[in-house]
């Protein structure tokens, strides 16, 4: 399944690379808006702390309900279809609430790295790096379980707490897979800096997370028309036979120059 996602991934990059990218300069454009009014204001203000807390929870929320909306779009691709700006607003207004949750998750996981985990290892005593080892390696299960909550809510269009509580089942379900996949989003977020976040950047991102998880659900889908079988051997040629035929097979000319093909 792994080689598939990577390759229909990459084909829908490349064939809606323009639209990704700009989302993508939606996205680079929103964070270096609100690091500069970060700077701005508490440069001027005379409580810059307290500024510097409600510059970051807005632009966590923002950037979280843009990201939401994105993902929206990009199930579009990821469905052989396409998006424009009507449905990117369309989206903003149906995913805000759910952006905003997953800000105010966001900014508790940061506070949660930046200062109680320094808190606890500061103790230096036994205890103090326990609770520390625990709080670290409880993030990283969370940052892990929630990478497909915007996917999630694209492609179940779920309330924030049915999304929690299925990232969960579905983690628990798929820990290997879940953890495969969060490395290779990390692999194209290093990838990502070459071209300023531009390509595949936080859209591509989100893309192929939203690849990731359709495929994945297919899994259930046969599972529930082939009851009785073996939950663990997924005979993943046969599940993917339909899409692997939608996506076809590309040459090096077909991609350069598809007019030729």
């Amino acid at each position: 399944m792994t080689g598939f996602l990577l390759k229909k991934t990459f084909f829908d990059l490349w064939d809606n690379a323009f639209r990704i990218a700009l989302l993508n300069i939606g996205f680079i454009a929103s964070f270096a808006f609100f690091m500069l009014l970060h700077r701005l204001l508490e440069a001027f203000s005379p409580l810059p702390i307290a500024v510097s807390g409600l510059v970051f929870l807005a632009g966590a929320a923002w950037c979280s309900v843009y990201l939401a909306a994105a993902a929206v779009c990009v199930k579009n691709i990821s469905d052989y279809s396409c998006f424009g700006f009507t449905e990117f607003f369309d989206a903003l207004r149906s995913v805000w609430k759910t952006g905003i949750v997953f800000g105010i998750f966001f900014c508790a996981g940061v506070f949660l790295f930046i200062f109680i985990i320094p808190f606890y290892l500061l103790l230096n005593n036994v205890a103090g790096l326990i609770i520390a080892s625990l709080l670290f390696w409880t993030l990283v299960l969370l940052v892990t379980a929630f990478q497909y909550f915007f996917a999630a809510r694209a492609r179940l269009g779920v309330t924030a707490f049915k999304i929690i509580k299925k990232c969960f089942l579905l983690f628990v379900d798929n820990p290997l897979f879940f953890a495969g996949t969060m490395l290779l989003m990390l692999l194209f977020l290093a990838l990502s800096v070459v071209s300023a976040f531009l390509l595949p950047g936080p859209a591509g991102v989100l893309l192929f997370l939203d690849e990731a998880l359709r495929l994945r659900l297919l899994k259930y889908d046969w599972l529930e028309q082939n009851s009785g079988s073996d939950r663990r051997y997924i005979p993943w040629n046969t599940v993917l036979s339909e899409e692997s035929e939608k996506t076809g097979r590309r040459t090096l000319r077909g991609l350069l120059f598809p007019w030729k093909d």
